[in-house]
Parts: structure tokens; sequence; C-alpha cells
């Protein structure tokens, strides 16, 4: 089946996971206002082409956290992936490098980030939640020194799991639990069934190697859950620095007063995020507040975004309003969970293709000049929602 688009493969995924997987992939926040707000955000804003440009040559290459990347995008962090693909971490990560892209594995994955490492040679992130037990994410931290990971994003938006009603309409949680309604679910989808479900629950063995948890998913999915770090504060960023050597990223970033603090602790970079709609529902969009961050930002300091991206064009608007990148989160897992290594790569070849084309007929050559001039002048109003307006002329 020829697939033309990212919503392409969402829908292929649809098809191919029991409605549970699809679900957790797929959900957001309560009514979900957030998440579908992260998209009509992008919608909202409008570009100013420039026409008679020779636009021959088109490069897209840039640096991303201090690095080259082949275009401003990173495979973000995602949990649970094992109940899209076999090996999934390591599928995503040597898509993301074969498109010249860095790729960040989340401490809930269900790859060991030493597994991680030995499929592929490329630049590693690691995304770090925190628990109370602090010596589990300083542990992490050493493994992924020893890997050679070059970046650190600590996530800052999760103290609790947002609610997610969906987890009670499908039956979903951690630790799965083999009730009648999953196991109708399952059965009807015999491909997943046979390439993933046949291998059993999958575990989060990044976290139970650090925290050296001797059971299943029960306790680990305890350790996730229940016992995450309620007290992080700003000061511990020094915490960090003397057990992480390379650049740190704060993520989860949703004002920018809150970016204004994290620069004066001299973090390296911040991701703008609401985490994909799946925490507060009400919370804003970041591409809303992208500008205003960004104007703020120290010279050294990088500044990404995420939540919402589906096409280069997204990507392009982003750069243009001062991001230096996107993470991509469900984007590829569409990719992933329809095909494998096939399906996420085919998924950033359409995204890079996209940018290319987007940059083309807005007249930009160079995606490190693309900035907000070739976007159309706009205000936002209180509500943060885009409202384009022709000038005078």
């Amino acid at each position: 089946m020829i697939h033309a688009s990212v919503a392409d493969y969402r829908d292929a995924a649809r098809r191919r996971l029991p409605e549970f997987a699809f679900r957790y992939l797929e959900g957001g926040a309560e009514d979900e206002v957030t998440m579908r707000r992260n998209r009509a955000a992008f919608s909202g804003i409008t570009f100013a082409p420039r026409v008679m440009v020779d636009v021959t040559n088109v490069s897209t290459r840039t640096t991303l956290g201090g690095r080259p990347a082949a275009w401003p995008a990173v495979v973000g962090p995602t949990g649970l992936n094992g109940i899209y693909w076999w090996r999934a971490e390591e599928t995503l990560a040597q898509a993301a490098h074969a498109a010249g892209l860095p790729f960040a594995l989340s401490t809930a994955s269900t790859s060991l980030m030493e597994d991680v490492r030995g499929a592929t040679d490329g630049d590693l992130w690691l995304q770090l939640y925190v628990q109370r037990n602090r010596a589990i994410a300083e542990d992490m931290m050493a493994r992924a020194k020893a890997c050679g990971f070059s970046t650190l994003l600590l996530t800052v938006d999760t103290p609790v799991t947002g609610q997610r009603d969906h987890y009670a309409r499908t039956g979903f949680t951690l630790p799965l639990k083999w009730t009648p309604r999953l196991l109708c679910d399952i059965a009807i989808y015999p491909r997943w069934t046979a390439e993933v479900g046949i291998r059993g629950v999958p575990q989060l063995v990044n976290l139970a190697e650090s925290a050296r948890l001797e059971g299943g998913i029960e306790e680990q999915a305890a350790a996730m859950n229940r016992q995450m770090e309620t007290a992080l504060q700003w000061r511990d960023v020094a915490w960090l620095r003397r057990h992480w050597p390379g650049k740190i990223f704060i993520k989860g970033i949703q004002t920018a007063s809150d970016a204004r603090i994290a620069f004066a602790h001299e973090v390296d970079g911040v991701v703008l995020s609401n985490h994909g709609g799946r925490q507060l529902d009400g919370a804003p969009s970041a591409i809303e507040i992208l500008a205003e961050v960004a104007a703020l930002a120290p010279a050294h300091a990088h500044v990404i975004v995420d939540g919402g991206v589906r096409r280069g064009s997204d990507i392009a608007k982003a750069v243009a309003l001062g991001a230096e990148g996107v993470l991509l989160g469900r984007a590829p897992l569409y990719g992933l969970a329809a095909a494998g290594f096939e399906g996420a790569s085919d998924v950033l070849s359409m995204l890079r293709r996209e940018l290319e084309i987007c940059m083309s007929l807005v007249g930009c050559t160079d995606i490190e000049a693309l900035d907000a001039g070739y976007l159309a002048r706009g205000e936002w109003t209180d509500s943060r929602a885009p409202i384009i307006r022709e000038t005078e002329s």
C-alpha cells in the first residue's frame, strides 16, 4: 500500500494495532483539547513566500545540540514502544541515524540503552525521569555516559501522570491485565499478535536495570508511576551537573518565565513541550510560546519544540519562529507501528522531503536563513491563538 503522508501511516498503524495499543500511542489527557490545539496552532501560522528566487539547491543541514544534523529534527523519546514493534528502540534509533538525526531514548524504554548503542553508532540522547530514589537516575546517567550518549533531556512536566480517560475506555493498565476485554481486542489483530503479542508483555528494562528490580512489569510500573520524584526543584540542576558531563536540556517548559529561570540556571537548552497533550489538558502549545522564548534565550542556548509536528512545513514554521529544531514523537511511531524500520524511515523521508519543498516554495535555500521574515506578520491574542492580519501598504 502506498502511503503519501504521515496521516496515511497513522491509519495504517490503527489497522495493525489492537485498540489499547493504538489509543496509548494516540491518546491525550482528559478531553484532548491540548492535543488538538497542538495541531491547530501550526495550522494558524501563515507563510510569506518570496518568489523569483533561485531554489535549484536547498540545504536543510544544521546543528542540533551542537552536533551536525541532516535536518532540524530529533526522533524524540517515547515510552513503552515495545507494544508497537519488537526491539522498537533499536529500530527507531537505526531509522533516525540513517536519516542523519539524533535519537532520544526514554527512561521508559523497552530496550536497554546498551542494546540501542550496540545497534547503531549515531548520536544518542537520554530522556530522564527522576524517581524519589535518585540513585536510579544517577545510575542511568552513568550508564548513558559509558555508552557515549551526548545529551540529557530532564523531563519536568510529569510529577504525576495526567488524567487519561482512554486508559479506562480500553482497559489499559500498567501492568497489563489480561481481561476478557483485552483478549478480545488482540484476538482480532493476528498480525500484531504474531509479531509482538506472542513475545509477552514488554518490560521497562531500562528502568529495571538502573533500579535493580528483579520482578516483572508489575514492579517496574510501580517504580515508574508511584515513585516519581514530586519534589524536583530548580536547584537540582546542580545535582544533574555533578553526574552528567554532557549537555543538559530541560524538557517540558510551558511558559517564557520558566524558560528564563532555566537559562538563569545555565542549562544548555530547553524543550518547549506539553508532553504531546498527554499531561495537562489546557496547557499552551509549544509553538505558541516559541517566539517569546527564542527572543530571551542566551546566544549559546538551544531551543527545541515538540507537539503536533506532522508535516515538513510544521518544522519550517518552528525554525522560522526561532527553534533550533523539533522533537518528533507520534509521527515516527506511526511508521514504526505500521511497518517497522521501513515505516519509520519512510515517515522521516517524507518529513524531510516536505521540508525541502516548503523551503523552495517560500524562497529560502538554506535552513539557517529561515526566520520570521518568511512568515506573515501577525498578533497573538490573550488566548495565544494566532490571528494573521494584512497590514496597509
